[in-house]
């Protein structure tokens, strides 16, 4: 655990947000909540921020925090919690959070819950109770707030009617429309009405992802087979399969606000760097900032073809890496 002093009298956060990935996955995921809240978080595995998202916006996030009290000390806590107001014949339960700064092994944990829970008036419900009171500790003092759990529903498309070998995995394409669609500069207007791109969708795992989220996307392949499949999966999911169109992304008209780019590849050819420029410069036409995906090392092929890099990340898998670069 990561032992950090945060002030958070200065900060007076509304909400915390928990949060895990796998060790290959760690620099997608803080680049991803960097976007999401404007902020790096500073502990390994929570958030502090005055900002309200669905917990489960992100596929890294476990769950939100509405802060509801806070407290110098434990005693001071269960004090406070003997004030609450639960709302009329609402059952609840206590569930002392093992993220943030608090040492306390399984036993303890337990024992401060039954602690606080002694002292709120209402009925307590262990196995389905309509509130689920979250306590953490941060830094020097002891928080109290609503649990609100993340929406895991995506975990189901992980499987899906058609499928690359190659594609790419359920978390990576949610995690990536989030990186081209709730950053500052997105979160500042309205992202639901931003225009999204997918220019090379293959099966459509990305754009199956920014639907459920109620994103604008519209895609489209060179490749027939991937169209194809990519139609059968948007109607499986119950989206409509014109959104994907067979077509050339050098030879796309229209203009998006961002787009998302999984540059093609496979193990027995590789495209050629003057195609891959090529590409680039027709999504430079078409869009003013692109999340872009590929196998190889692109910042010069990038540079060139008239994008900044901003932000970048890598993400592992068996036997190969993706880098990820945020481009405008």
């Amino acid at each position: 655990m990561n032992k950090h002093k945060i002030n958070t009298d200065e900060m007076k956060p509304s909400y915390i947000y928990t949060y895990a990935y796998h060790e290959t996955e760690r620099e997608l995921c803080l680049l991803e909540l960097k976007c999401l809240f404007g902020q790096q978080p500073v502990h390994s595995s929570m958030l502090l921020s005055h900002l309200r998202l669905e917990p489960g916006t992100s596929p890294f996030i476990h769950l939100r925090l509405d802060i509801v009290t806070d407290a110098d000390t434990l005693e001071e806590l269960c004090e406070a919690a003997s004030r609450l107001q639960l709302e009329e014949g609402k059952t609840f339960k206590v569930l002392c959070l093992k993220e943030g700064d608090n040492e306390a092994d399984y036993d303890e944990r337990r024992g401060i819950e039954r602690r606080i829970g002694a002292r709120i008036q209402g009925q307590a419900q262990m196995k389905t109770p309509d509130v689920i009171l979250g306590v953490i500790r941060v830094g020097e003092r002891w928080l109290m707030g609503i649990c609100e759990y993340s929406d895991r529903s995506w975990q189901e498309r992980r499987q899906k009617p058609q499928n690359y070998s190659t594609g790419l995995p359920v978390l990576v394409a949610r995690a990536l429309v989030n990186l081209a669609a709730n950053d500052q500069f997105a979160s500042k207007g309205k992202s639901d009405s931003l225009k999204l791109l997918d220019p090379c969708c293959g099966m459509g795992n990305v754009m199956i992802e920014a639907l459920s989220m109620d994103k604008n996307i519209r895609g489209c392949d060179i490749n027939p087979l991937a169209v194809r499949g990519a139609r059968v999966n948007l109607r499986h999911y119950g989206y409509e399969e014109d959104l994907v169109k067979l077509g050339d992304m050098n030879m796309l008209a229209g203009t998006y606000d961002a787009a998302i780019l999984d540059m093609p590849y496979n193990l027995c050819s590789v495209l050629p760097a003057e195609e891959q420029k090529k590409m680039l410069r027709s999504l430079r036409r078409l869009a003013a900032r692109a999340v872009i995906v590929s196998t190889e090392p692109m910042a010069t092929l990038l540079s060139e073809s008239g994008w900044t890099i901003t932000e970048q990340c890598r993400i592992y898998k068996t036997g190969m890496s993706r880098e990820i670069w945020i481009c405008k």
